[in-house]
This record gives structure tokens, C-alpha cells and sequence, in this order.
């Protein structure tokens, strides 16, 4: 369900504790990494005989894959050339080793000290092993000269990064401030976190993991604490029942809507049936109901109260309603009068079954100090950048600029579960952090926000734990964006038809139902 992703730090723990711990040597690991490096380069790029390759070393462990990689590039008969950044008696430990190995087998070795890159012959393929994962920045002038210089040759090549595109920050994925732009990216044993963030996505190109011998013992007891989401996800949704019954499959409450927003509870409730909650009401004024239902007969509605607007006392008789439902959805379209706001904190405060709170309800959290760190463990919160700037007391830049230091300031005041949207939305409880893979254009659209809170109370109505809820609604969600870009390339689609995708993107994960 959830792949890790070592931060470069926690990756330099791995190798440590492999050499030291366990006693593989680090010359062992090396040579299987350039096993699967080379592996890569055949598949993306096909038959290598004759071909002309540079291969670039920088000074680190990188360096010494682009060595060892050479020599494997010389067997399959391409006509290699390592250009290394360092003096050849500079370097150490298995980077010399593999140094050494290539020279006696007469493989060109070039000091790039004095050389103009601009000058080079144009190569087919490029090896690009100069900086590692360690690196941040930002680049030196020469090195950052000797990146822009393999773009050049790369527009006429195809690139092949080892483990990350040199320039790259292995923390953010951010270029420092310009990285290799690579065709195929060979990321060893785990990708590192930056390589899956948004920022990334220019310089990676096909992202392959090689495994290089980091024995399980070892990750297990250094686990590290940001997780890919996969698709496996998916597949550990529960199988429905053949005698099942819309009872035992959840019962969604969506609290929310207000004149002129009626529409935002309607989705939550739309997504929270199409993912596959058995019953959903809505819970509104009064004077609203219809409005919310929007002619649907599907929706169920509770009204409160007699007229438009939301008052304080309606918490008092909504909680002694919630006992009915699995699950509280609070917030879609609730609009930010003080009244509204005031029901949303005393409901906040009352509710005893699992929840989300969305869009509204996070305004009315945010206007109240200390509010987030009496929330419950068992609800979802999800905010947009601009309402997490609100809940934290910053500026919408200042989260977008670090997304991970924001979730982590958020959770070190507050014990629910964080759901920080956007491209590769960010997943997130006191124990754990997880990256969603998607950044889909499709999902941008007014309501796509209400549509994965419906379908969150719906996985939570099911019985998920919340971080399982929300990880699954967030990829799911994904999913359903994705799969719009095929009808919709150039986006226009409406959040109604994410919440209608549904169920056709769950298709290709769904079990055979359980016998009676």
C-alpha cells in the first residue's frame, strides 16, 4: 500500500548500517547498483553496440556508479568515456576501486579540470553520476556550468541519471537553482522523497528503482518517515459482501451549505455515494433542503431549524442525531457568518464519531486559537494551501515554499489526521507522512475539494482507520482525475464527473464480492 521513501539522510543510514551492521562491503553494493543502472539504460534506451557515451563522475559515491557503469557499458561495446571532476588519485574508498578497474581496462578517463564541456563531440547517451543525493545547494558557478552543458548535449542524447539528476535537492526536488534534465532517472534501492514531489517532475523523466542489496532488517529497523502511496492501496479495500445491505455499508452525514453554496454539500454527498457509502443525508437549514438535494433522490436530506441560515442551537440537536451516522463530513459550502461558525466549533466539539472537516468548518477552526489542538485523533483534516496558511498563521506562499516543514508545524500542535491538497498531496499523522503520486490538472476545478471529503466519510463510514481513509481518498481521487485527462485533455470537466469516475477507476482493483 505505501512504498517508502528514505530522505538522503535516512537513505546514508541504510548504506551505514549494511556496511558496518551487516558487513556487506560498500565496493558490493556499488557494483549491483551499476548492474541496475545499466539494466535501465538497455531497456529505456535498447541496444548500446557502437554507441557513443559519456559517462560523468563526480566526486561522491555517484561518481564511482558512473565508473562502474562504465566498465559494464565497455563490455556491451559502446564506445565510453568517463569525464571525472576530480584528479584521479583524489579519490577514495570503492569510487578509487572503481576507478582503477576502469583504467585497466583502458577506458578513457578525462580530468574535467581545464576543459570546456561546450566543446565536446555530441554523444548518444549520457551517464550522469555527478552529485548524489547528499547534495544541497546551491550548485557552485563551475558545477552548475557543467550541468547546463550536459543539457545541451542531452537535447541530441538521452540522459540517464544515477539515483538523482545532478542539481537536484534530494530533500525538496527542487533544482539548485538548475539540475540535469534526464530522460530516464535509475534511483537506488528506494526513490528518495524529492524525487516523487511536483518540483521533480521536469528532471526525472521514467523513474526506475534498482534494488541494490539494503537487507530488509535493515530498512525495517530504520524505517523512514515519508511513505509513497501506491496502488496497492486500492486493492486492500475491502471486497463488498454478496448479502450485504445499504445498513452495512455506511452512513454518511454531510453537515454544510449555505445561500448561494448549496452546491459544495451535494458533491460530498454525490462522491460519498459513488464511493460506495450505502446511505448519505444531508444535513442544512431548513429553508435549503431542496436546494441541497438538487432533485436528487438519491440524497437524503435533514433539515434544521426553519429558515436559510445556520444558528448555534442546531449543533445542540444534530448531536443527538449522529449516533445514526458512521461517519461526519463537516463543512462543504457552510459559509462564515459568526453563527455558522460558532455550530461549527460546538459540533466539532460533540461529535463522537469520525469526521472530516473540509472547506468552512477549517475558517471556523482557524478563528479560534488552540482549536486544532483539541481536535480528536480520529478526524481528517483537509485543507487547501490557502486554508492551512490560515489554520498555521502564515502566508499561502510560506506553505507552498516548504509543503513537509508546514505539515510537520501542524502536527506538532494537533493529533488528527492532515490531508495538505494539491499536486502530490500530502498525507499526514503524527506517526507518518505519505506523498500522493498524482498532480492531475483535471482536479482543479471548483468542488473537487468536496468531492474527497465525501469520499473520505464514505471510507471512513466503512470502517478505515483515518490515516488508511484519507491515503485511500487521496489516491483514489488521483485516480479519478487521471482518468478525466482522457476524455478531457484540455481539462473542462466538472467536479460532478470526478465523483461519477469513481467507481469505473476502483474497477481494475475490485474483488470478486464474498460469498453468502
Amino acid at each position: 500500500m505505501l512504498s517508502p521513501l528514505p530522505t538522503p539522510a535516512e537513505m546514508a543510514v541504510w548504506d551505514r548500517e549494511t556496511i558496518r551492521t551487516i558487513g556487506i562491503p560498500g565496493v558490493t553494493l556499488m557494483e549491483s547498483a551499476s548492474h541496475g543502472i545499466v539494466n535501465v539504460l538497455l531497456e529505456e534506451y535498447g541496444d548500446i553496440n557502437g554507441a557513443k557515451i559519456y559517462c560523468f563522475a563526480g566526486s561522491g559515491n555517484n561518481g564511482g556508479d558512473a565508473f562502474a557503469v562504465a566498465r559494464h557499458l565497455n563490455d556491451f561495446g559502446a564506445e565510453v568515456t568517463v569525464f571525472h571532476t576530480r584528479p584521479k588519485k583524489a579519490y577514495r574508498g570503492e569510487t578509487r576501486t572503481n576507478l582503477l578497474w576502469a583504467q585497466k581496462l583502458d577506458i578513457p578517463l578525462v580530468h574535467l579540470a581545464g576543459m570546456n564541456p561546450d566543446a565536446l563531440p555530441q554523444p548518444d547517451i549520457i551517464v550522469d553520476g555527478l552529485l548524489g543525493t547528499g547534495f544541497h545547494g546551491p550548485l557552485r558557478e563551475d558545477v552548475l556550468n557543467l550541468v547546463r552543458a550536459v543539457n545541451r548535449l542531452g537535447e541530441r542524447a538521452f540522459v540517464l541519471a544515477v539515483d538523482i539528476p545532478s542539481g537536484l535537492n534530494g530533500l525538496t526536488g527542487r533544482p539548485q537553482p538548475d539540475a540535469v534534465r534526464a530522460d530516464a532517472t535509475a534511483t537506488l534501492q528506494a526513490p528518495k522523497l524529492g524525487l516523487v514531489l511536483p518540483d521533480a517532475r521536469p528532471y526525472t523523466g521514467v523513474l526506475h528503482v534498482c534494488p541494490i542489496g539494503i537487507p530488509r532488517k535493515i530498512r525495517e529497523d530504520h524505517p523512514p518517515r515519508h511513505q509513497l502511496i501506491t496502488g496497492e492501496i486500492m486493492n486492500a479495500l475491502p471486497a463488498p459482501a454478496r448479502d450485504m445491505h445499504k445498513g452495512s455499508a455506511g452512513h454518511v452525514l454531510v453537515v454544510g451549505g449555505s445561500i448561494g453554496l448549496t452546491g459544495a454539500p451535494h458533491l460530498a454527498a454525490l462522491a460519498g455515494l459513488r464511493g460506495g457509502a450505502g446511505l448519505v443525508s444531508v444535513a442544512c437549514p431548513a429553508g435549503l433542503a431542496d436546494a441541497v438535494k438538487a432533485g436528487s433522490p438519491d440524497i437524503m436530506t435533514l433539515p434544521l431549524g426553519t429558515g436559510n441560515a445556520w444558528t448555534r442551537d442546531m449543533a445542540a440537536s444534530l448531536k443527538a442525531e449522529l449516533h445514526r451516522f458512521d461517519a461526519v463530513v463537516l463543512g462543504p459550502g457552510l459559509g462564515r457568518t459568526p453563527k455558522a461558525t460558532a455550530f461549527a466549533l460546538d459540533l466539532v466539539a460533540a461529535c463522537n464519531v469520525p469526521l472530516v472537516v473540509d472547506a468552512d468548518a477549517l475558517f471556523a477552526l482557524a478563528a479560534v486559537p488552540g482549536s486544532l489542538g483539541a481536535m480528536p485523533e480520529q478526524a481528517v483534516l483537509t485543507p487547501h494551501p490557502g486554508e492551512m496558511a490560515r489554520l498555521l498563521g502564515v502566508g499561502t506562499s510560506e506553505i507552498q515554499a516548504d509543503r513537509l516543514t508546514a505539515v510537520d508545524r501542524f502536527l506538532s500542535v494537533c493529533d488528527a489526521t492532515l490531508v495538505l491538497k494539491g499536486a502530490g498531496t500530502l498525507v499526514a499523522d503524527r506517526d507518518m507522512t505519505c506523498v500522493s503520486p498524482f498532480a492531475e490538472p483535471n482536479l482543479s476545478v471548483g468542488g473537487s475539494g468536496d468531492v474527497l471529503s465525501g469520499l473520505v466519510g464514505a471510507l471512513l463510514a466503512g470502517g478505515l482507520s483515518p490515516l488508511h481513509a484519507a491515503c485511500t481518498g487521496v489516491f483514489w481521487h488521483g485516480l479519478a482525475g487521471r482518468a478525466l485527462n482522457n476524455e478531457f485533455p484540455a481539462r473542462g470537466n466538472l467536479a460532478s464527473e470526478i465523483a461519477n469516475m469513481l467507481p469505473h477507476t476502483a474497477a481494475a482493483f475490485t474483488k470478486e464480492p464474498e460469498s453468502c
